[in-house]
């Protein structure tokens, strides 16, 4: 039996506007391939407008489709397919800003690098680097406390620094 819609239409189309773009970056970075990102990002938004979740403002709401969007991400690599077959995207990614200070090349090497990291690492490298998002902000995204983030993105940033090290990749 489907699940019941609460969300009007208008709701729906706010949070995609203010958000989807945060849920989709999130989302590429975990899964690693467009077309599995854009499945999470469809679950997500479905997801929303099937829940009955009374959102105390925009941060709240922010935050609470983060964790969706790691939690349906976590789903995914764990499923059947995804353990047996793995991904034909060649994921492309250019620096955010025009005038990033990372040339593409050693761009396309962090990412390299970043995509190597462990699940738990990489979503928060992501919520704090792409999404700019504080160590608390992250901990309410994560239910951890904001002590286990840094300490996380302490561990992310010198498994990062092995990495490239590993490749002698400078950046």
């Amino acid at each position: 039996m489907p699940k019941e819609v609460v969300r009007s239409d208008a709701f729906i189309k706010m949070a995609m506007q203010s958000h989807g773009t945060a849920v989709f970056r999130l989302a590429i970075s975990q899964t690693g391939s467009k077309a599995d990102a854009e499945d999470v990002y469809q679950d997500v938004f479905i997801a929303l407008a099937c829940c009955n979740v009374d959102f105390r403002n925009d941060d709240h709401l922010r935050a609470w489709l983060l964790r969706t969007t790691i939690n349906r991400c976590r789903d995914l690599s764990r499923s059947w397919w995804r353990r047996r077959a793995s991904s034909l995207d060649a994921l492309e990614i250019d620096p955010p800003y025009e005038n990033a200070e990372l040339t593409r090349a050693s761009y396309k090497t962090l990412w390299s690098a970043i995509r190597k990291l462990p699940d738990r690492y990489r979503a928060l490298v992501h919520l704090r680097y792409v999404e700019e998002m504080s160590c608390e902000q992250i901990a309410s995204v994560t239910n951890t406390n904001p002590s286990t983030v840094r300490t996380r993105l302490s561990r992310a940033h010198r498994k990062l620094r092995s990495l490239l090290e590993e490749n002698n990749e400078t950046i």
